[in-house]
């Protein structure tokens, strides 16, 4: 492992010597210069991972010189050597940025002492800065799969707001991957070095909801043992992601409206108020303009909740992605589970590409996950595909034969049902394959009583 690197700006060649000697001493390499300008001409060319200058040079000062080196890399540290008579100038260059200060004549012990607190405080940032940079691959816009034009749509829109304070509502069919989204907004975003939180508000009861959004007092409800801070609380200075809000009960919505009004929240069971400070990223895979006109969901929630909309196109208009998809899940799976594919048959890519996708992004991954596990060869091939009835496929055309006795509405009701089931349920792909918008379907459908 290399040796930290420090390098010191000093004009006194009798001051430059005793400091030399005694960062050598601590087993660091030294570089040196003995005017300003120097100095920032050396770090430049390689830069050190500690700056020690003089705070008095022959040419520009040592905050001048702080400050252009600091242009290069902002996280370098950078201590000012001064003497006693100069503290106030110290003080000013630390209010400018500088790391510390050190007073002439140099105590050495407290020399290196500092020097060894600006080095780990150096190594901390670089893990930081690293963690970040993971954070981005893994979870940041660029690690997203966008090659169709719908999804490089997408990818522009979220460029364009993921480091504003916006409140953005993402909407989408089941499984086009609104998570993904909401972490790239956060990854991509000033909030990325906070917290992000999902909570999914259609998998818990209404109590236990409010309790996880905006945590309770010890005593609050039967169960409460403890004080627990709520889902806000845990993003503060980050960012909270509602999933399937359209499903949160009205007692819930009306305490989200004024979380969003006020910047603050109450816990179950107590009395003081909580100042936060969160970016709010929603997610539904319901019409909340419908909901809204049914009476199931507050307008003016909805209002707060979509300052900025997303609307993530499913999978079935997206096909271009299938394949970069394919090659990403079956990557993930061969490390997950131990297996070795080194190539998949293009047949495999064919099938999958024709195939309609109710479940979008998540029934792709899960298909291609399954049909990692159980292939037997090096090879992914068309027949090592666990499509069964996981995956919809068309039906072959067959003459349309009409019973004796059915009336129009019931051979409606008998082809909205058929269409239903092969579309999995999904309503919105049931509602392009007969050419029908998603209301009138839905309407339909409750007018004839359809289980779906």
């Amino acid at each position: 492992m290399p040796k930290p690197t420090i390098l010191i700006i000093e004009d006194d060649p009798h001051g430059l010597r005793s400091v030399r000697e005694a960062v050598a001493d601590m087993g660091y390499a030294v570089d040196t210069a003995a005017t300003g300008a120097e100095g920032v001409r050396r770090f430049e060319a390689a830069p050190a991972d500690t700056v020690l200058s003089d705070l008095v040079l022959p040419d520009i000062d040592g905050v001048e010189v702080m400050n252009r080196i600091r242009r290069r890399d902002p996280d370098v540290p950078v201590l000012i050597m001064t003497a006693y008579g100069s503290v106030a100038s110290a003080v000013s260059a630390m209010q400018q940025g500088a790391y510390d200060y050190i007073t002439k004549p140099l105590d050495l012990d407290d020399l290196q002492a500092k020097l060894a607190r600006a080095l780990e405080t150096r190594r901390l940032r670089g893990d930081v800065q690293r963690l970040t940079d993971a954070v981005q691959g893994r979870y940041g816009v660029q690690a997203m799969v966008a090659v169709s034009p719908a999804m490089q749509e997408i990818v522009t829109q979220i460029r364009a707001i993921a480091s504003t304070s916006a409140t953005v509502l993402v909407q989408g069919e089941s499984g086009t991957g609104k998570e993904v989204v909401a972490r790239a907004l956060h990854a991509d975003g000033r909030r990325r070095g906070g917290p992000f939180v999902a909570v999914n508000c259609g998998a818990i009861t209404e109590t236990l909801l409010e309790s996880e959004l905006f945590g309770h007092e010890k005593g609050a409800f039967t169960g409460a043992t403890e004080q627990r801070k709520g889902a806000f609380e845990r993003a503060d200075g980050g960012t909270l992601f509602l999933d399937e809000v359209g499903n949160a009960p009205s007692s819930v919505q009306i305490k989200l409206l004024r979380v969003l009004e006020e910047r603050e929240v109450t816990r179950v069971g107590g009395q003081k108020t909580i100042s936060v400070d969160v970016r709010v990223i929603s997610a539904s895979n319901k019409d909340l303009d419908e909901l809204v006109e049914a009476g199931d969901f507050r307008g003016d929630l909805l209002y707060r909740l979509k300052v900025v909309t997303i609307d993530l196109p499913p999978l079935r208009q997206r096909r271009e992605d299938i394949r970069p998809l394919v090659e990403r899940f079956a990557a993930a799976a061969c490390a997950d589970h131990g297996r070795t594919i080194q190539a998949i048959e293009p047949a495999c890519f064919d099938i999958l590409e024709r195939q309609e996708w109710p479940g979008n992004v998540r029934q792709l991954r899960n298909v291609v996950e399954s049909s990692v596990v159980m292939a037997t060869g090096a090879t992914l091939r068309a027949e090592d595909l666990q499509l069964r009835e996981s995956v919809i496929r068309s039906a072959a055309a067959v003459p349309l034969s009409v019973p004796e006795g059915w009336t129009m509405e019931r051979m409606e009701k008998e082809i909205l049902t058929q269409m239903l089931q092969r579309a999995g349920g999904n309503r919105t792909l049931a509602a392009e394959k007969l050419g029908l918008s998603r209301r009138t379907i839905q309407r339909r459908i409750k007018e004839l009583g359809l289980p779906f």
